[in-house]
């Protein structure tokens, strides 16, 4: 995974003359003054062992291996309770931080398209103290409205701190929340306001305007709409029976209720907390019902693989808190003291599509310390820092490039490479506020290539985290000190993992070197079901002879001699081919995902033919100057659409795949080029940008059909 540099062999020969000078005479002082042996010896640790010799036998934890942890702080069993325990012991403390809009202007693009720019100004926080207090009276004043503890309530907005207050509300009076992406279609928002029976739904003016006033009609139940940010001006025509509430109007109802209007009905632990809707990967999205102890141990579980976590550290908040990976990291936060500032992906860094040219994003101006983000997120910025490294002049570029090749080995090794850091990574360290101490990363598989360039270029740990909505986000986070790639870590201190056979695939826990199967979850973590889908429920969710609750993964992997688990494939995405090979879409797409020339892709089979075929989102720059590589001239869609650059696309794929000894029958042997990106807008893929096979297949069927015609 080194990158190649073109210096004159002479003098390279020099350089890493002087490089060995460097290293052996910084060893000494690093050897007596760093802490980093401790951390070689910690990563060379067994992390999780199996609790018998018995083959299918889970592994646990060397922390947990007599019992699993489920709570945080002794008696506080439920998310009210954790919420004032912290309000009690950080009480004056910040908490929630958002920035202030100082100016909205529209810039207009040489297209003739007009983008929203914003100014923005400081961080303006909220204490403990505050959040609490606001809490209460949200709570109570929906208890106005005629909310009843046990009952749903539906919240469907952006990430913000108004989410995060609503949300501890709802824990407080026992409401069970029901949580919606806001980037879900219209039919997938209907089909969760009317599965859950909802009457209120707490959004924003904006989704209020833009995706509910098309919809409300068709959920009849619906009896009030809270805005958290002020009614709209614009949209008057209300279904009949529909009211209309700013948070703000209904703290102030809960403030003025006198104490018998008060709701005083708190939860119990096995109480359903959240009703969360996943982002429909694979059909209609579930209600998956996870209750307080089940976030409470997942959060329990997450916490222990953060070192030193607490008052000093701001975490930035800016991935859907619909999603069960943010909502998880910003809970394990809040109970530990740790600040909490709001973001969204248009105005995360200065060069974020919102933020106007001279202005700082929001990573500038928080400075945080540690930041959740989905490998596309990742890979994303790999590919731009790369893009600008191949930019620089020869000698920047192979001075960057010797740097980088120099501290991948150090690390691998367990060394720091403090000069590199200060001289060479520093301005790309910047690029997410420069204070980064721990990046996690979940949601879908990272790259080897891309977890290394975040691990040396931000200068930081990146933990690679396993885990479902259906086990409450948790399942496995690499520890901090493990350098190796590829890998999810060991079981988390509150579940224990095992694998089951898959003959089909021919997948064994008897394997060897590596016993191999089906991921299967069991813990408090484990979540107690899809919401009115029991069907569903009895074939993911699986009880053993003790009483432990097994969630069945659909995920393939493998446990390494240190207790640590590899992803290595999917149940959903194999599939046999006419002649009888078996191909994992998901080892093809990434094979081939990180390619400058590729943004996105998506590796389709089908059993009645022999080959495998790939819908391709190309990077506009890198094929534009490839189609001008090879003569060819005409507008964006003609490129994609040319049978010509699909060729000479397909002979990079090739060349790619055969570099990752992938065998010939998973290659790619046709292609579509799609002229647009795939966004969570456009249904294609999920919030945290997961493919969506289905919709994808529906989406390309044409092309399917021509491409095995």
């Amino acid at each position: 995974m080194k990158l190649k540099h073109n210096i004159n062999p002479v003098l390279l020969q020099f350089i890493n003359f002087i490089i060995l000078v460097y290293s052996f005479v910084m060893y000494i002082p690093w050897y007596i003054f760093s802490g980093s042996r401790q951390a070689i010896e910690k990563a060379k640790q067994v992390k999780a062992r199996p609790v018998n010799t018995k083959p299918g036998s889970a592994y646990r934890s060397v922390n947990s291996m007599h019992c699993l942890a489920s709570v945080l702080y002794p008696g506080c069993d439920t998310l009210d309770k954790v919420f004032k325990y912290a309000k009690t012991k950080f009480k004056d403390r910040k908490l929630l931080g958002t920035r202030e809009i100082l100016k909205e202007e529209d810039e207009i693009q040489p297209s003739g398209k007009v983008f929203k720019k914003v100014i923005l100004g400081k961080y303006t926080w909220l204490s403990y103290e505050d959040v609490y207090i606001k809490a209460v009276n949200f709570g109570n004043g929906l208890a106005v409205l005629g909310q009843q503890p046990k009952t749903n309530i539906a919240i469907f907005c952006e990430t913000r701190a108004e989410w995060m207050i609503a949300a501890q509300a709802c824990f407080m009076c026992n409401y069970q929340l029901v949580t919606l992406y806001a980037t879900l279609g219209g039919p997938a928002i209907v089909h969760g306001l009317n599965e859950t029976e909802v009457t209120t739904i707490i959004t924003s003016k904006e989704l209020m305007q833009t995706k509910l006033k098309e919809i409300v009609s068709q959920v009849p139940l619906l009896r009030h709409i809270i805005t958290v940010d002020g009614k709209p001006t614009t949209w008057s025509e209300f279904p009949k029976g529909v009211i209309v509430h700013t948070m703000a109007s209904v703290q102030a109802m809960g403030a003025k209720a006198d104490a018998g209007n008060k709701q005083q009905a708190r939860p119990v632990p096995s109480d359903i907390a959240v009703i969360m809707y996943t982002s429909g990967s694979t059909g209609v999205p579930k209600g998956v019902m996870i209750s307080h102890c089940n976030i409470i141990a997942g959060i329990t579980g997450m916490a222990e693989r953060i070192p030193n976590l607490g008052e000093k550290d701001i975490y930035i908040g800016y991935l859907p808190l619909a999603h069960v990976l943010e909502l998880s990291a910003e809970l394990v936060c809040l109970s530990h003291g740790c600040r909490i500032g709001y973001s969204s992906p248009q105005t995360l860094a200065d060069q974020s599509s919102k933020i106007k040219k001279g202005s700082k994003g929001d990573v500038t101006t928080l400075k945080p310390t540690l930041m959740a983000a989905v490998p596309e997120i990742m890979d994303r910025i790999y590919k731009n820092v790369m893009n600008k490294v191949n930019e620089m002049t020869p000698f920047q570029r192979n001075l960057f490039i010797l740097a980088y090749n120099y501290k991948m080995e150090q690390i691998s090794k367990g060394y720091t490479t403090p000069l590199c850091d200060s001289l060479i990574f520093r301005k790309v360290r910047m690029l997410l506020g420069g204070k980064i101490r721990i990046l996690l990363c979940g949601g879908a598989p990272l790259s080897a290539a891309t977890q290394r360039f975040m691990n040396i270029c931000f200068c930081c740990p990146v933990g690679q985290g396993y885990g479902l909505t259906e086990s409450a986000g948790a399942g496995t986070i690499t520890e901090v000190w493990d350098y190796t790639t590829g890998r999810v870590g060991a079981p988390l201190v509150c579940c224990e993992i095992k694998l089951l056979n898959w003959e089909e695939g021919g997948y064994y826990n008897t394997d060897k070197p590596y016993p191999r199967g089906e991921i299967l979850i069991g813990g408090q973590n484990v979540t107690v079901g899809y919401y009115k889908n029991e069907l569903r429920t009895k074939k993911d969710f699986t009880i053993d002879e003790n009483g432990q609750r097994w969630l069945h993964t659909g995920d393939i992997g493998e446990f390494q001699p240190d207790g640590c688990l590899k992803i290595i494939d999917r149940k959903k995405d194999l599939v046999k081919l006419q002649a009888g090979e078996y191909v994992s879409l998901g080892k093809v797409e990434a094979a081939l995902k990180n390619l400058p020339l590729v943004d996105n892709i998506c590796a389709y089979a089908s059993s009645f033919h022999s080959y495998v075929i790939g819908f391709v989102v190309p990077n506009q720059k890198e094929l534009a100057e490839l189609a001008r590589k090879k003569g060819f001239k005409g507008t964006w869609e003609e490129i994609c659409n040319s049978p010509e650059m699909e060729k000479e696309v397909l002979k990079v794929l090739a060349e790619a795949a055969m570099a990752a000894n992938l065998e010939k029958f998973e290659i790619p042997v046709k292609i579509r080029l799609s002229p647009d990106p795939w966004t969570p807008e456009t249904g294609l893929v999920t919030d945290a940008f997961k493919l969506k096979r289905k919709e994808l297949t529906a989406f390309y069927q044409t092309d399917i059909d021509r491409m095995y015609g």
